[in-house]
């Protein structure tokens, strides 16, 4: 296919250089033979099959572009300042604690641990995702409740305690021996939700609280995150999705970035910057596809990614884009992509310095996220 590609090449080139060549030429030789090529060629350089050719050919070259660029500098770096880990103590009021802290710590306890919050987010329970870490080290998202006591809280760093053993890295075939089957069904209201089988994650009812316990498929089906919510909390969001307003857009957005980063950390890679350009191609691309019904890096308009960032000016040297559709939660959005090894590869990829989020929501209150990934 190469060949071919590069002896239409060479056809067109020494076509288009004709008038450099013909009149020498015809001095010493009889070139009124190729009238009949001239038309033939005339004929091919116009049809479908040309046009088609080149695009094929300038499509590889784009991807290799792309792609060579994006390795220039993967040996590259940014040195992500180390931060001590917490000495974790088995939970005092519970079966689990994160980062020491549990379902109905108090704030001002909350506070004694981990400082002030770097971000504040709305969250699909209605309440706000308070966002602590250093450097996206020791990182933990928080809800409180109106009497500001922990109603929810959320990890994917090693950060994990409880009283019968399970931390991060745990096996999933321990979580399941320890902890029993996993909640097959969640009633909320009138109404009963069944809980597909996932390999992702399982939940369990354990006295007060619902655990949801992530798993990563990529390294021996092990605990990678825990997201802790109280009964009371879980039973107040009446439906799967929440609506969809521009505060929850905002929301699942900065925390997918920072989700995103502590997933870099994590796996000793650097942290990306914000690039609100770019989140602002992301966000149109989802309203895109939650409007016209569609899942797809390619738009109705056969725009890949890279298209729709050229048109809207961004400049860079590699890109990379993430889609999800359907998840309830920018949480649960993160955990999927992480498990699917394409996604994984570009969450993970250190040769990204940029990172833009987008999300929209159709009709039925279901987000569709857009992540796209830059090299400047």
């Amino acid at each position: 296919m190469k060949r071919l590609f590069f002896f239409i090449l060479c056809i067109a080139i020494i076509y288009a250089a004709k008038p450099l060549w013909e009149d020498p030429v015809s001095k010493h030789v009889d070139i009124s033979f190729l009238e009949p090529v001239d038309e033939k060629i005339d004929s091919f350089l116009t049809s479908d099959t040309f046009t088609s050719a080149i695009h094929s050919i300038s499509d590889v070259l784009d991807k290799a572009v792309l792609f060579l660029s994006s390795k220039t500098d993967e040996t590259t770096e940014t040195a992500v300042e180390e931060v001590e880990k917490p000495e974790l103590t088995k939970p005092a009021h519970s079966n689990f604690a994160v980062h020491n802290i549990e379902i109905g710590t108090p704030e001002d306890v909350v506070t004694s641990i981990v400082g002030q919050p770097s971000r504040r987010t709305l969250n699909e329970y209605g309440t706000e995702w308070l966002t602590y870490h250093e450097n996206y080290r020791n990182f933990v998202m928080i809800s409180f409740d109106g009497n500001r006591k922990v109603n929810a809280i959320y990890t994917n760093d090693d950060l994990i305690s409880s009283d019968v053993g399970i931390k991060y890295g745990t096996a999933k075939s321990t979580v399941r021996e320890t902890l029993g089957e996993p909640v097959k069904e969640i009633r909320k209201g009138m109404n009963i939700f069944i809980l597909q089988e996932s390999e992702g994650f399982d939940l369990f009812e354990i006295g007060d609280l619902y655990a949801y316990i992530f798993y990563d498929l990529h390294q021996n089906e092990s605990v990678t995150a825990i997201q802790l919510v109280s009964t009371s909390l879980e039973k107040q969001k009446t439906g799967i999705y929440a609506g969809g307003d521009a505060s929850l857009r905002n929301g699942f957005e900065q925390q997918l970035f920072d989700l995103t980063n502590a997933a870099r950390v994590r796996h000793g890679r650097s942290i990306l910057e914000w690039e609100g350009s770019v989140s602002g191609t992301a966000r149109k691309h989802s309203a895109d596809m939650a409007i016209h019904d569609y899942f797809s890096h390619e738009n109705k308009e056969g725009k890949s990614p890279f298209d729709r960032m050229k048109d809207d000016g961004i400049r860079f040297h590699g890109a990379g884009e993430n889609l999800a559709y359907g998840q309830s939660s920018s949480i649960f959005a993160h955990e999927g992509l992480m498990n699917s090894p394409g996604h994984r590869e570009n969450i993970l990829l250190d040769t990204y310095s940029h990172l833009g989020v987008g999300v929209a929501f159709n009709e039925k209150s279901q987000p569709y996220y857009t992540e796209n990934f830059l090299l400047k």
